[in-house]
C-alpha cells in the first residue's frame, strides 16, 4: 500500500460557487494531510460519473481521450499536412495548396497523399495523451498552489501555464515521429514508410537525428498549445454568455458538443498563426542535415517563414475544432465530469461587495 492514498474527491456544488473540494489525501492512519479547493471541479459523486475529478483514473481517461483526439485528427489531415510541408520545403515548385495537391497527384498518384500517415498516427497519439492528460494534471496542481480565488481571477494565466507544462512533456514523445514524418514527406527517394525511414535516420544521424528538431518543435507547439487551451476555455465562456440563448445546464449534450466544436475552431485559427513560423523552421530543419534551428531561421526571409499559412489555417482550424469535439465527446461517452464555465466564488463576491460598500 502506498504511504498516501486517494480517499475522496468531492465535487458537489456549494454556496453557488464553481469551486469545490476535489482532492483530499489521508495518511494510512486516517490523519488528514491535505484538502484543497479548485476551479476545476463541477462533478458530483452521486454515481452519474465514472470517476472523480483529480483521481488517477480521471487523468488517465483524459489522456486516452487525447490519444483519440490528436491521433485520429492528425492522421485524417495527413494529405493536407503533406502538401503544407512541401510548400514550406520547396515553395518554388509548390505554389499553393491547390497547386501542391495537383502536382503531388500528377507525379505520384493518390497514394502519395497518405505518405507519412504511420509516424503521424503514432507520434500524435503519444502527444495527445501527454497534452490532454497532463493539462488536467497541471490545472489541478497549479490551482491548488495559487488557491481558489486566484484560480478564478487569473484563470487565463492558469490555462496558459498548465498547457505549456503539458506540452513540454508531450513533445518529447512526438519529436522522433515528427522527424521521420517530415523526411518521408519532403525528401524524395529517402523513404516511403516509417519502417524504411527509422533505421535510415538512425544510421545517418544517430539518435540526435530524431531529437534535433525538439527545440523548434517546442517553439511551435508550446505557443500553439497555450493558445489552443486558453483561447478555447475563454471562447467557451463567451459563447455561453453572449451567443448561446440558454444556460449550459439547459443545453443537450449535442448542443454542448456543437459549442465545443465552434470554440475549438476559433482557437485553431489563433493557434495556426502563432505557431506557423516555427513550423516552417521545423520542416526546413528536418529536410537538411547538419543544420541548427537558428541557422535555418536566419537563412529565411519573412515571406518564406509564412509560406503555407493558408493551408495551415484551414488544417489547424478544422483539426483543433475536431480535436475538442472528439475529446469532449469521449468524456461524455466515458461519463467523465465536464465542468461548466467558471463562475466567481462566493468568497470573492463578498470581498468585492465589501470593498465597493466602503467607497
Amino acid at each position: 500500500m502506498n504511504t498516501f492514498q486517494l480517499s475522496k474527491a468531492s465535487c458537489q456544488l456549494k454556496d453557488n460557487s464553481y469551486f469545490h473540494d476535489i482532492v483530499e489525501y489521508h495518511h494510512v492512519n486516517h490523519r488528514r494531510f491535505l484538502t484543497s479547493r479548485s476551479i476545476f471541479a463541477a462533478a458530483t459523486t452521486d454515481g452519474n460519473y465514472s470517476c472523480d475529478i483529480g483521481s488517477l483514473r480521471y487523468f488517465l481517461l483524459c489522456g486516452a481521450g487525447g490519444i483519440l483526439s490528436c491521433g485520429l485528427t492528425h492522421t485524417l489531415m495527413t494529405p493536407v499536412d503533406l502538401v503544407k510541408c512541401r510548400i514550406q520545403a520547396n515553395s518554388d515548385k509548390y505554389k499553393g495548396i491547390f497547386n501542391g495537391f495537383k502536382i503531388s497527384l500528377e507525379e505520384e498518384g493518390s497514394r502519395a497523399l497518405a505518405r507519412g500517415w504511420a509516424p503521424t498516427a503514432i507520434g500524435y497519439s503519444i502527444q495527445g495523451f501527454g497534452k490532454f492528460g497532463f493539462y488536467e494534471v497541471f490545472k489541478v496542481f497549479y490551482g491548488k498552489i495559487i488557491g481558489e480565488e486566484k484560480s478564478y481571477t487569473y484563470r487565463t494565466f492558469l490555462y496558459l501555464m498548465a498547457s505549456a507544462s503539458a506540452e513540454v512533456i508531450a513533445d518529447i514523445g512526438l519529436a522522433p515521429m515528427e522527424a521521420a514524418k517530415v523526411k518521408i514527406q519532403t525528401s524524395p527517394g529517402f523513404a516511403s514508410t516509417l519502417r524504411e525511414a527509422w533505421p535510415k535516420i538512425l544510421h545517418e544521424e544517430g539518435l540526435m537525428g530524431f531529437y534535433k528538431g525538439l527545440v523548434p518543435l517546442w517553439m511551435r507547439q508550446i505557443p500553439y498549445t497555450m493558445m489552443k487551451f486558453a483561447s478555447f476555455e475563454r471562447t467557451v465562456e463567451v459563447l455561453y454568455k453572449y451567443v448561446v440563448p440558454k444556460p449550459r445546464a439547459e443545453c443537450s449534450k449535442g448542443e454542448q458538443l456543437l459549442v465545443t466544436f465552434a470554440a475549438g475552431y476559433v482557437a485553431g485559427i489563433f493557434c495556426a498563426i502563432v505557431s506557423h513560423p516555427a513550423d516552417t523552421v521545423i520542416t526546413k530543419l528536418n529536410q537538411t542535415k547538419g543544420s541548427t534551428a537558428i541557422e535555418v531561421a536566419k537563412a529565411m526571409d519573412m515571406a518564406t517563414l509564412w509560406k503555407g499559412i493558408t493551408a495551415r489555417i484551414f488544417m489547424i482550424g478544422t483539426l483543433t475544432g475536431l480535436q475538442w469535439f472528439i475529446y469532449d465527446g469521449f468524456k461524455v461517452a466515458a461519463r467523465l465530469p465536464r465542468p461548466p464555465p467558471p463562475t466567481m466564488p462566493e468568497s470573492l463576491k463578498k470581498k468585492l461587495e465589501e470593498k465597493s460598500g466602503k467607497r
